[in-house]
């Protein structure tokens, strides 16, 4: 079986797009959603992101960009179109919602 790589963007880019309205899936936990999350972005956290079926292609993220990259192996191995956000939002400069904006 060959080991596919993780697509993968920087925060930066993602930011870039945001213009675009891109679907931006969030897999930490709900209080941290709360916190600060980026605007249009839907909260899914990890532990139930493989109840989740996207309709088009799709950038995840989380705190650092590690449970991310797990979700992204998870809904590619299902056959899903989508992209990890590397750093998490951690890296994030872009606009935030909620927490201390």
């Amino acid at each position: 079986m060959f080991f596919s790589k993780i697509p993968a963007i920087t925060t930066k880019e993602l930011e870039q797009n945001l213009h675009e309205k891109p679907v931006i899936i969030d897999v930490r936990t709900d209080n941290e959603f709360v916190e600060g999350h980026i605007p249009g972005a839907k909260n899914i956290p990890l532990q139930i992101i493989n109840e989740y079926t996207p309709t088009t292609k799709c950038y995840v993220i989380c705190e650092s960009g590690m449970r991310s990259k797990q979700a992204v192996k998870q809904l590619k191995a299902k056959g899903y179109e989508v992209t990890n956000v590397k750093g998490g939002m951690r890296a994030w400069n872009g606009p935030r919602k909620g927490g201390k904006e």
